[in-house]
């Protein structure tokens, strides 16, 4: 069995690290290089940079930021956010992102998840899934939530792995910021119908909802971003707490 993963996730907008409630009310929440930083140094298993207004403002990726904070950190490093291209790819690729997230334009274009896993591996590539519970079926959304799609979250989660994706990070709508927990009821159903790694995303508030959704959820990484940059939740103890429950963890 892989030991389960802690991943602290940067919200990047205008070059500050945000994080607001179910996608919105962003609110500053520090430098993302000094973040980063101090994550790689007190045990994060990886990192995450979402540029979050990139596919809205229809631009690229802050790769000067990217830049940046690859040279703070010695942990494996996604970089998401107006990504539409090979192209795209290569440049952060060079730039010190270990593997790239797409969202809204693997949604656009599906071929792009196996032109980039076809070109730099199904490792390198993690796909983004942000999806709110309507009517008891969960729906994908798109531009950091705000155009509901007519896609299932299953159905697309299948598609993308058959497409070459290596990972799937499921971000719950209803969940984000809340501080109540991860979606792991939608977690354990997405980890039966897929054989890729599930980072879930959303609502952690507690150290015991880490190990919820790594028990009932069966995640394999979980995410989180506001209990880490304001210091509610520090990861070594974060590790500590999830080892002595038995679950399987990098110290």
């Amino acid at each position: 069995m892989l030991t389960k993963r802690i991943i602290p996730c940067l919200d990047i907008k205008n070059g500050r690290t945000v994080k607001g409630v179910n996608f919105v009310d962003l609110k500053d929440a520090g430098d993302p290089v000094e973040l980063a930083k101090k994550y790689a140094e007190t045990g994060a298993d990886e990192l995450v940079f979402l540029d979050i207004s990139a596919t809205e403002e229809r631009r690229a990726t802050l790769i000067d930021l990217v830049r940046k904070v690859a040279a703070a950190i010695n942990i494996p490093f996604t970089v998401g956010g107006g990504i539409s291209s090979v192209a795209d790819v290569d440049v952060l690729l060079r730039n010190g992102a270990d593997k790239i997230s797409i969202n809204s334009s693997a949604v656009k274009n599906p071929n792009l998840i196996n032109e980039i896993a076809a070109k730099y591996g199904s490792q390198c590539v993690v796909v983004a899934i942000d999806a709110k519970q309507i009517d008891g079926d969960w729906i994908v959304h798109l531009v950091g939530g705000k155009v509901p799609t007519e896609l299932n979250l299953f159905d697309w989660a299948k598609e993308v792995e058959q497409r070459g994706a290596g990972e799937i990070l499921f971000t719950s709508m209803n969940n984000d910021g809340t501080k109540n927990g991860f979606a792991n009821e939608a977690l354990a159903k997405l980890s039966e119908i897929v054989n890729i790694p599930i980072i879930a995303s959303g609502g952690a508030g507690t150290m015991e909802h880490f190990a919820e959704t790594f028990i009932t959820g069966k995640a394999d990484a979980a995410l989180a971003a506001s209990v880490f940059h304001y210091q509610e939740i520090e990861i070594p103890e974060l590790k500590q707490f999830l080892k002595d429950k038995e679950i399987r963890i990098r110290l």
